[in-house]
């Protein structure tokens, strides 16, 4: 939009100029006719008409300027000095009054373009003044090929710099939005690079790594915080588990007060899974993957995971379909196998009975993806995003078992291990949708 508006303001002006220019070259031919023409009936009035012959044929013969004419005629249409040429249709009749026309001389060697005056005198000849307007011409057409020239120039250069400038800016884009994607991907750690400008871009820049810091302390804290409640507590959980479970042991078999303490136990066991959680949790966030950890085959690994969770499946009529082949990743075995129990026990709990749990794993190029699908109803596309923040849960009453931090548990081992987690639809369109958890992580180099 810029650059059109530059071309065309360019445009403007210089249709401006060439018009300006050509309107003053035809006044100063109209000025150097009138001057002639003065000067000529100045001498018929005083010398009369053969004076006047005489100045015509001497201009004529020997002319100060190559580009001049001139011509006088007799009332009768008759050539009397001077060149032919042709005369104006309907020129007035009263002597002294020039009449201004234009016409093209076929006579000379390149049509030139000829401004003439034509001026009645008192005994009825008429004397002519004409100017070839060569130079002006050509001066017309010289400043018209150097404006087009010019606009030409002005074309590509703006075309060069509007290119340039939409690359840079894109650039600059680029990076803004590929450093927001990893951070929305969870990877709080990425910054907004900034070249020390202080332009737009280099302020944007600041700002955002401002409110990235301030978003991060503030994660940090609260992090911290329920990480050094779920260890103060711990302790005092596990003392109350013991002695709730002695009280258990004296109660009386198939008694109330021996259901109230079965629950009891089986509650602080949930708070205790829940807060080994957090601990676990914490502790794998705070891990970073070291370039000589070892190579985990994951087909193995699959195969555990699908062997220990067959049992469960059955009981439903749910059957795991395992697929793919042999690849290879860097890292901790027993991470990656949570990271896949936890994928497929959440595939189980939430997909129909008698349905079919898909797990996979495939080598693509450098990276390696593992695939759990499942035919339930998978989640809304708006609330996938927060399905990995701790203790989130979908469910309104929350009346399923769990502690909601199965997915944040995930993340954190695929973050750990540099990879990425997508949620996505599964299923054909018009079935049940289902969900399919994608993991890629970089494989392991052979």
């Amino acid at each position: 939009m810029v650059s059109a508006t530059f071309l065309l303001a360019f445009m403007l002006l210089g249709a401006g100029v060439y018009f300006a220019v050509s309107r003053l070259l035809e006044k100063d031919s109209q000025d150097v006719l009138r001057l002639q023409t003065a000067g000529l009936v100045e001498v018929a009035r005083s010398g009369g008409l053969p004076a006047l012959r005489e100045e015509v044929r001497s201009r004529t013969e020997q002319p100060d300027d190559p580009d001049s004419a001139y011509a006088l005629w007799d009332r009768n249409g008759r050539l009397l000095a001077g060149t032919a040429m042709p005369l104006p249709a309907g020129a007035p009749a009263t002597a002294g009054v020039s009449h201004s026309y234009e016409f093209v001389d076929q006579d000379t060697d390149d049509d030139a373009h000829t401004m003439a005056h034509a001026t009645p005198l008192g005994d009825g000849s008429v004397l002519v003044v004409a100017l070839h307007t060569r130079a002006q011409d050509g001066f017309r057409r010289l400043m018209l090929r150097a404006s087009v020239a010019a606009l030409l120039a002005a074309v590509a250069l703006g075309a060069l710099l509007g290119g340039l400038v939409s690359r840079w800016v894109a650039e600059r884009l680029r990076a803004l939005d590929a450093t927001a994607q990893r951070i929305t991907a969870g990877d709080m750690t990425q910054r907004v690079r900034g070249d020390g400008s202080g332009d737009a871009f280099d302020l944007i820049a600041q700002r955002v790594n401002s409110m990235l810091d301030r978003i991060n302390g503030l994660m940090e804290g609260v992090r911290a915080a329920t990480d050094h409640i779920a260890h103060d507590l711990r302790t005092p959980l596990t003392r109350l588990r013991n002695r709730l479970d002695d009280l258990r042991e004296d109660a009386e078999s198939g008694s109330s007060q021996r259901a109230s303490l079965d629950t009891a136990v089986n509650d602080t066991d949930q708070l205790l899974g829940t807060f080994a959680g957090l601990l676990r949790l914490s502790r794998i966030e705070a891990q970073s993957l070291q370039p000589d950890a070892p190579r985990v085959p994951l087909w193995p690994l699959l195969e555990d995971a699908q062997e220990m969770y067959a049992p469960i499946a059955a009981e439903r009529g749910i059957h795991i379909e395992l697929d793919g082949e042999a690849a290879d990743a860097r890292g901790d075995a027993d991470q990656l196998f949570q990271m896949v129990l936890n994928l497929l026990d959440n595939a189980i709990k939430y997909t129909p009975d008698g349905s079919v749990v898909r797990l996979a794993v495939s080598p693509l190029n450098h990276v390696v993806v593992i695939e759990v699908a499942d035919q339930g109803a998978g989640i809304p596309e708006e609330d996938r995003p927060r399905v990995f923040d701790r203790f989130e849960r979908l469910e309104a009453h929350r009346g399923s078992p769990g502690s909601g931090l199965g997915l944040s548990l995930v993340r954190a081992i695929v973050t750990r291990h540099g990879g990425r987690i997508e949620l996505l639809d599964h299923g054909a369109r018009g079935s049940s949708r289902g969900l399919l958890v994608r993991v890629t992580l970089p494989r392991a180099a052979a």
